[in-house]
């Protein structure tokens, strides 16, 4: 489907804690507190923040995996935090997630085949032989090709970097209007991270799809994003466009952020 605009306005996130305080309540914890911002088709935001910061959370209300305690999520027309039953399931077609972690991410016991045929003909009601044309095309969009070399392996078979696109093919099986990807390089070697943030700048710009790109590395977000917001305790510190955010930051947690990786980028001209 063609992207449509994703609009977060004034979330916020509060979790039960299992200790108390001293009058014997639990305790509340604020993971998000007023986020707002808007993605329009096509564009790409990144959200950074160190572990804590609140991100993941907001992923989660996104992708309505959680439900905001206050504020509201739309895409397009449609009130995220009101769906239910089969309004959600076509929902999750529209909105895919990538995962930090691909080696968790896909059952150890199906094979790439398996893996991309089942959204095909659950969601999309594609027969056997169409779903095989499908997972044909989607392994070579991902550049896992020969496609009949990758379709009949096991996860065990892969490395991290064809399994994370293996988790890509997945996403995009559905044709999806936005994709939310949640450190989808973190848990890769250094030497794997280029060739799947190339990836997904590519799908993003043949394809039109609308980018969430999650991460706590200032640097990475400068591949594939547009606009970056700065978390820090659950609140936006700092935005703006991705690389006047990295060579002026105006917040001393940017900085920080910034500091904790070499930075190519500092000094350098607008």
């Amino acid at each position: 489907m063609s992207a449509e605009p994703l609009v977060v306005q004034d979330v916020s996130k509060v979790f039960t804690s299992r200790r108390r305080g001293p009058d014997g309540r639990r305790l509340k914890v604020h993971a998000v507190d007023g986020v707002s911002f808007e993605i329009a088709p096509g564009a790409a935001v990144g959200l950074v923040g160190a572990s804590g910061s609140g991100k993941s959370t907001v992923a989660g209300m996104v992708t309505a995996a959680l439900r905001p305690t206050s504020g509201s999520v739309r895409f397009g027309d449609v009130d995220v935090t009101a769906l239910r039953g089969d309004a959600l399931r076509r929902y999750h077609g529209d909105v895919q997630m990538v995962f930090q972690d691909p080696y968790g991410a896909l059952n150890p016991l199906h094979t790439v085949r398996y893996t991309l045929s089942r959204p095909l003909e659950n969601l999309l009601g594609l027969d056997a032989r169409q779903a095989d044309d499908r997972v044909r095309e989607l392994l070579d969009t991902v550049g896992l090709t020969p496609p009949e070399q990758f379709a009949p392996k096991l996860p065990h078979q892969l490395s991290g970097g064809q399994r994370q696109r293996v988790v890509i093919a997945r996403a995009l099986a559905c044709e999806p209007g936005l994709i939310v990807a949640d450190e989808p390089v973190s848990m890769l070697d250094v030497s794997l991270r280029a060739g799947v943030l190339r990836l997904l700048a590519r799908l993003r710009q043949e394809r039109g799809l609308s980018l969430l790109y999650i991460t706590h590395d200032l640097l990475s977000a400068r591949v594939v994003t547009d606009e970056i917001l700065v978390l820090s305790e659950g609140k936006v510190v700092e935005r703006g466009v991705t690389k006047d955010v990295l060579q002026n930051p105006s917040h001393p947690y940017t900085e920080r952020l910034l500091d904790a990786v070499p930075n190519p980028y500092a000094g350098a001209e607008t």
